[in-house]
């Protein structure tokens, strides 16, 4: 399986750290494109920096490289994930914006319908997100907001980070045991 990363400059970058390690896990070739305002974002609250977060993917772009294979509808991937999605990235991808590397890409998966999977994270919402996110919806792109729950009882915050990773795992079909499912 081969899958396109991007990390943006939304708050949450934890859940894209944690992605890539659980990926890296199930052998799934990783292509990583991260933000430009995702690197303050990764050095604040990871205290890492982002050449130590690219160690996790199999392969590495820079958000501006607009030569990269995967700005290519003939380069085969499996979807994308943005995790997590900011605002910005979103009405980008939504409105057809393709200034950088992330969002050509996404582009890509858009016009070979290809799965295409963002994780905002902002609250509260605006109506121009919504709308942005409703559109994207209605396109076929699978909206998976940061929002744990709490079913499973979480312990510690390792516990919620998994369950949002979990839920994003679960929109391309692989298997995890991040989190216990419910049941009656």
């Amino acid at each position: 399986m081969r899958l396109i990363v991007a990390i943006t400059g939304a708050s949450g970058v934890v859940y894209g750290k944690r992605l890539l390690e659980v990926l890296r896990g199930k052998k799934v070739e990783t292509y990583l494109i991260i933000s430009k305002a995702a690197e303050n974002v990764i050095e604040h609250e990871l205290e890492m920096t982002k050449n130590e977060l690219e160690k996790l993917a199999s392969h590495v772009y820079d958000v501006n490289d607009l030569t990269a294979p995967i700005v290519s509808g003939s380069f085969k991937t499996d979807g994308m994930i943005v995790i997590p999605c900011s605002m910005k990235t979103l009405a980008g991808i939504a409105h057809g914006y393709s200034e950088n590397l992330i969002l050509r890409a996404a582009d890509v998966m858009l016009k070979e319908k290809r799965k295409l999977v963002l994780v905002p994270r902002e609250t509260p919402l605006s109506v121009v997100h919504l709308r942005n996110m409703l559109d994207l919806a209605s396109q076929g792109v699978l909206v998976v907001p940061a929002m744990p729950a709490y079913y499973h009882k979480p312990e510690k915050i390792e516990d919620i980070i998994d369950f949002v990773v979990g839920k994003t795992l679960d929109q391309l079909g692989i298997e995890h045991e991040l989190f216990k499912r419910w049941t009656n």
